[in-house]
């Protein structure tokens, strides 16, 4: 009698939006898949699910489709965490495996986190632009989608640091939606509105190149410094060109790779942890910040 044919794994990536830095999450979910193919000789694959925007129904519709599909797990990046406490809640009560990625679980419900530490990577930006002016000036922070766990403790973690500072004054905090564009415009309206602003940091990927854009669009390049998150091609492009100082950047390919390793082991009965840290990587001129 041949032996029974294993169930195919079938894992959901949710981001926060459909955006260049999440492709790479997507990347390394694909390459954890095709690491436990290789290893059980059992089908796996990654179903990629984007919110059109950074919505918080969008997202919700997204996450009760894939439960009503029963996956073998979710892994999702909250654009509200207690907003999307009841269909988490859901989720496990129903057996699927879930966790979360570049953000932190509802408080109190215990699924792993896998990302990495939001506030001292925001510090690391902020200090970083704090020692740029000399501890004098005028700055803005993009806050992202501020209800979004990650970009909410990096705003907040910024405006510690900067309240830390006697000469520095935070004068704006717009919100681009962990969109380009929007922080493109938003930041051209903040510099507008305060031409003596000094400098920036941000709460997300794509902040920092709308922020330079802006910036160079009214032609502050160098008289307005950046320092950005993360690492994407066209954020380093624009380190290397000298229009953005810095970057501390999450690692988003080993979050999507751990993120499906680890809703693969918890199928398995694996232990439960509470988080992965993918750690923080910095490149620009905070690597020869002291």
């Amino acid at each position: 009698m041949a032996g029974a044919v294993a169930k195919p794994l079938r894992f959901v990536l949710v981001p926060k939006l459909a955006h260049p830095w999440f492709e790479t999450v997507r990347e390394g979910a694909e390459a954890a898949a095709l690491m436990i193919n290789k290893q059980t000789k059992n089908a796996a694959v990654v179903e990629y699910r984007p919110p059109a925007r950074s919505e918080l129904a969008l997202q919700a519709a997204i996450l009760e489709a894939a439960i009503r599909s029963r996956p073998s797990g979710i892994s999702i990046d909250l654009l509200d965490a207690e907003g999307l406490r009841p269909l988490l809640e859901q989720a496990r009560r129903q057996g699927i495996a879930v966790n979360v990625f570049d953000s932190e679980p509802p408080a109190s419900l215990p699924l792993t986190s896998i990302g990495n530490d939001y506030c001292l990577q925001a510090r690391i930006a902020s200090e970083r632009l704090v020692q740029l002016l000399g501890g004098k000036g005028e700055v803005a922070i993009m806050q992202g989608v501020p209800t979004a766990p990650n970009h909410a403790i990096r705003a907040r973690c910024h405006r510690q640091v900067f309240a830390s500072q006697p000469g520095i004054q935070v004068v704006a905090s717009p919100v681009d939606n962990d969109s380009i564009s929007t922080a493109e415009e938003q930041a051209r309206a903040t510099m507008v509105n305060h031409p003596q602003l000094k400098g920036w940091v941000v709460s997300d990927a794509g902040g920092g190149i709308g922020v330079a854009r802006a910036i160079a669009a009214l032609g502050k390049t160098g008289s307005v410094k950046v320092v950005a998150l993360d690492d994407l091609p066209d954020l380093l492009q624009l380190i290397r060109s000298g229009a953005v100082d810095s970057t501390a950047a999450t690692k988003p390919f080993t979050q999507g790779y751990w993120a499906v390793l680890n809703l693969w082991q918890q199928g398995l009965g694996a232990p439960p942890i509470e988080r992965i840290d993918t750690g923080i990587g910095v490149q620009g001129g905070a690597a020869k910040a002291p």
